[in-house]
């Protein structure tokens, strides 16, 4: 990718993002650039990743084709009216900023290139599940690159911005109710005698590769659960236990109260 990419905000979301840009050779090092607030996070950047951070966001601005948003809600205002002379409608913002809109992006600067992305905390490992929706200004060229940018560290998916309170309700959310899964799983092990660390190992391994199964074969979930319960078997004795608890009720009300509680939660 022949452009200079920008970081206002050098986060844990940033950094990963820095990270898998560099790995899937989107841009060597020296066409990255960030700012931060303090010194010991731009120290952090600089030694860790390589990448020149400065503590204002005017160079990044003056000196990116490609700007991505990396900063608290509250703070994108100020951020992009503050440098509102450095933006020029020849670039492209990539907003990861929760709960901001494009109509409200581009209230802040007019007939700029906005796309807005909710990515989710796997991306910091390179999992990520990343949607985004493209402003009224941005072209398909555009879509391709912020398309490069999100695979960097997962997967993207290109949606309407009606859909992003849904999106943030799953993929978003429910990082951390898989989290849950997985503990409450070791829990399971440990009383039946595992030890802690090989119940955590073996129920974070196997979510895994169940994910990956489904990724790879396409089958439906309900094929795949169906090929491990044998009749009689132990399998279908849990997966008994799990529908009298009403485990797709909770976790589909969970996607639920997230997602309305995003929509709640959004700015004009």
């Amino acid at each position: 990718m022949s452009m200079r990419i920008g970081f206002i905000g050098a986060g844990k979301m940033a950094t990963a993002m820095m990270e898998g840009i560099i790995a899937k050779s989107l841009c060597a090092k020296d066409d990255i650039i960030a700012c931060c607030r303090t010194e010991s996070t731009k120290k952090r950047v600089e030694e860790g990743i390589g990448v020149e951070c400065f503590l204002d966001a005017k160079p990044v601005f003056e000196g990116s084709d490609v700007i991505i948003i990396a900063v608290k809600p509250n703070q994108v205002k100020d951020v992009l009216v503050t440098n509102i002379e450095a933006i020029t409608t020849k670039k492209l913002i990539i907003s990861v900023a929760a709960g901001v809109k494009i109509s409200t992006l581009e209230k802040y600067v007019p007939d700029c290139k906005f796309v807005r992305v909710m990515p989710n905390v796997c991306s910091t490992v390179l999992e990520g599940a990343s949607s985004f929706t493209l402003g009224t200004n941005a072209t398909r060229e555009d879509a391709a690159i912020v398309e490069s940018i999100l695979n960097a560290i997962g997967m993207s998916f290109e949606i309407s911005e009606d859909k992003i309170d849904a999106v943030t309700g799953l993929s978003g959310s429910s990082p951390a109710y898989m989290f849950m899964v997985i503990d409450a799983l070791a829990d399971g092990g440990v009383l039946m005698g595992l030890p802690r660390d090989l119940a955590l190992r073996l129920a974070a391994q196997t979510m895994l590769g169940s994910a990956k199964t489904y990724l790879e074969t396409g089958l439906h979930p309900d094929v795949l659960k169906d090929s491990v319960c044998s009749p009689g078997g132990t399998t279908i004795e849990g997966v008994k236990v799990l529908e009298e608890s009403n485990l797709r009720a909770a976790l589909i009300n969970a996607v639920k109260a997230s997602a309305v509680k995003s929509k709640e939660m959004s700015k004009d």
